[in-house]
């Protein structure tokens, strides 16, 4: 972009505040609300001026955000300087020479994306210098030093030194070309099918680059996974390179999914097999025709031979054939494949199994710009699983996770579900790979394995809804995925304090009110949905409300409740046991041998590895019929809690973002019961024993249950 026209942008931005008047969520965690002056009056004896020692973009970008920033924040802007003098922010590279007359001995920096804030003596005072080794260092530095004004931290001795955990961290937009949005839930998408012009989006745009940015995020994938062919046609490709153009200052990098059988498709060819010389050349042809519009065009995703998408295994050939070809394709332009391991097709064996059998035989053998995106669990997001066995299993393979932002299993946007803790969760759980701590996070950043290529991907919330995600405090995953993605040695509580100040008020007791709720959100949906390892209960098309009754003979057996709770009168659970299916032995010792006794089984794994009977006496002494039914209560004691907990809140933020909220958490309790309510009763019809008489009798009846239905009207 023009450095003209970008400050034009910028310069339009700095008033936004002034015409904003009722809270509507559209500015995200980035609000810059007028802070307290007692915040304030510090802060601005920091920030009396600024000194920007480049014309490049991305460096103007960030000179953009923190002017804009600090008028909103301070009621001040600072100004613009060529000499450092007390107050002054500094936005420099560490090659420059004002980085080495402020630090005896210049800065070392190893990252392209590092940064330092550091607070340096000057003649009469002292300054703040931000810098990076290149100027998207200093861009990330900015937002580090204005998210931390936010939430009201000191910054008057500042030494600061980060960078990121990994290499590319990425959104993956399922948004379809006729704008509607595979598991979305905040409307259709933002990128395809619009009825404005592109000049008329740019607002719009310019804010989803400016929060990517503020978190850490330099990668977006434009389109769904189940990808048209139509999305590399020179129109679309027009497109792309429209966004491409937009987001290249804030250090994002476009990507697309493509479908493999697009020569054949799209190319007229008779045959999408890799190892044919005509497939490689349109492929070769289709690549270079991308990076003369888009020189820094990020490369493919690739979901192949799952789910009825078209792969190299069509055509006899393998994951590895059809990866390293395209990997060939793209290595010229330095580009990169992200292949899924997400491919099942139906069979009568365990589902969960199928990506590690089918991936591990190819351990070592993909191309080096080629790395595994796998999915955190080994079936599909559920609200809880275990992670994948490939995770640290493959050893001469970079592995990418594949978290869901969006809440497919979880509620959709209707409920809060706080995903952070899912995600740490399963980032600091030990592989034992080469021992005790091997982490998931560590065999996948390349700190366990020596990796170069590493990444993360988060498949996207986001929708033309005016607050993004649908529900307000959903933005808070959108957020906490891209903070995780840069450190995964964060903690959920300090991401979502952040989150929390910056989104609402500083105010204490409305920050540690909703903390509070976010850090039991998702516990919470867990219980009253799938307890106890218990998963993929939902409505076997919508994946929304309860139907663990569903097993259509129709229809593929292991798309359905029934196939994995496997409910009947000798008890409940999926045997994953050496005496079942045997998924245990895809784990590392001493993981495989306390997952396949039921004794030393984490309760909260138990009915995913363990088929259990219902008077299964648990540690607590319980029955396994009492504990399941107990851990369905408890989910909506939760729900009502939360409800509770947020009308205490009324008044200390703006009434428009309030109520809503106060809708979506009537609306989950509600629905919490809906869960708690058609599965235990339709559990008891096969235990056949009563529900603890101090519990509440269930509102509903099964009947009446299995008779509602799931409106997906509002979805899109």
């Amino acid at each position: 972009m023009k450095y003209g026209r970008l400050m034009a942008v910028v310069a339009a931005l700095m008033f936004l505040p002034m015409l904003v008047g009722a809270e509507t969520g559209a500015d995200l965690w980035l609000r810059y609300s007028k802070l307290p002056e007692s915040m304030a009056t510090g802060y601005r004896k920091e920030a009396k001026s600024l000194v920007v020692t480049g014309n490049d973009a991305t460096q103007q970008a960030a000179a953009g955000e923190i002017r804009m920033a600090l008028r909103s924040l301070l009621g001040t802007t600072p100004t613009l300087s060529k000499g450092v003098a007390d107050g002054s922010i500094v936005l420099a590279t560490s090659s420059d020479k004002i980085v080495k007359d402020l630090i005896p001995g210049g800065l070392e920096l190893s990252d392209d994306e590092a940064y330092v804030i550091r607070t340096v003596s000057v003649k009469k005072g002292k300054a703040i210098l931000i810098a990076g080794r290149t100027t998207t260092g200093i861009l990330y530095g900015t937002f580090d030093l204005l998210r931390r004004m936010q939430n009201g931290e000191d910054i008057s001795n500042l030494d600061i030194n980060e960078q990121p955990a990994y290499k590319l961290r990425l959104l993956n937009h399922w948004d379809n070309l006729n704008g509607t949005v595979e598991r979305g839930y905040a409307g259709h998408s933002i990128f395809w099918n619009r009825e404005e012009s592109f000049e008329q989006l740019k607002d719009q745009y310019l804010t989803y680059a400016r929060a990517n940015a503020s978190v850490g995020i330099n990668g977006t994938v434009l389109n769904n996974v189940n990808a048209s062919p139509e999305v590399l046609n020179t129109e679309n490709l027009e497109r792309v390179k429209q966004l491409a153009d937009l987001f290249r200052p804030y250090n994002i990098k476009v990507y697309l999914a493509v479908n493999f059988a697009s020569p054949a498709v799209l190319g007229g060819l008779d045959t999408a097999d890799p190892l044919d010389e005509n497939v490689q050349q349109w492929w070769r042809d289709k690549a270079a025709e991308i990076y003369k519009m888009i020189p820094d065009f990020g490369g493919f995703l690739v979901k192949a031979n799952s789910e009825g998408q078209p792969g190299p295994m069509d055509f006899g050939r393998t994951h590895q054939d059809g990866a390293n070809m395209l990997a060939g394709v793209l290595k010229p332009h330095n580009g990169v494949v992200m292949w899924r391991a997400f491919v099942y097709e139906p069979t009568n064996s365990d589902r969960a199994m199928q990506a590690y059998n089918e991936f591990m035989p190819f351990d070592g053998k993909f191309a080096d710009n080629v790395i595994v995106q796998v999915k955190n669990g080994p079936v599909d997001f559920q609200p809880r699983e275990p992670f994948s066995p490939l995770f640290g299993a493959m050893q001469k393979t970079p592995l990418m996770v594949e978290f869901q932002i969006t809440l497919e299993y979880l509620g959709h946007s209707n409920q809060l579900a706080y995903l952070a803790t899912m995600w740490k969760e399963v980032l600091d759980a030990d592989t034992w790979a080469l021992g005790a701590g091997s982490s998931v996070a560590r065999a996948t950043d390349g700190s366990l394995f020596g990796n170069e290529l590493t990444a993360i991907a988060g498949v996207a919330n986001i929708g033309r809804d005016i607050n993004w995600c649908g529900h307000d405090l959903l933005q808070s995953n959108w957020y906490a995925f891209g903070r995780l993605a840069w450190n995964h040695q964060l903690s959920s509580e300090q991401i979502a304090e952040e989150w929390i100040r910056m989104t609402f008020t500083n105010d204490d007791s409305f920050v540690s009110t909703l903390e509070e709720v976010m850090m039991r959100s998702r516990e919470a949906v867990v219980s009253y949905m799938t307890p106890m390892g218990l998963h993929h209960l939902m409505g076997w098309d919508h994946h929304y409300g309860p139907e663990p009754w569903t097993d259509l003979s129709w229809a593929r057996a292991d798309w359905l409740p029934r196939y994995y709770h496997r409910a009947g009168e000798d008890g409940i659970g999926f045997d994953r046991s050496s005496k079942g299916s045997n998924a245990v032995s895809q784990y590392f010792s001493p993981l495989r041998e306390m997952y396949d006794n039921p004794a030393t089984c984490p309760e909260n794994l138990l009915l995913w590895f363990h088929h259990l009977p219902w008077d299964y006496r648990l540690a607590s002494g319980k029955t396994l019929w009492d504990a399941l039914v107990y851990k369905y209560y408890e989910g909506v004691e939760q729900a009502r809690f939360f409800q509770k907990e947020w009308d205490k809140l009324e008044g200390k933020i703006d009434q428009e973002r309030f109520e809503a909220i106060r809708y979506k958490f009537k609306q989950q309790t509600k629905e919490a019961i809906w869960w708690r309510d058609a599965c235990v009763l339709y559990f008891q019809t096969f235990s056949k024993r009563p529900i603890p008489a101090e519990l509440e009798r269930p509102v509903h009846d099964l009947d009446e249950l299995k008779s509602l239905k799931f409106d997906l009207k509002h979805h899109n």
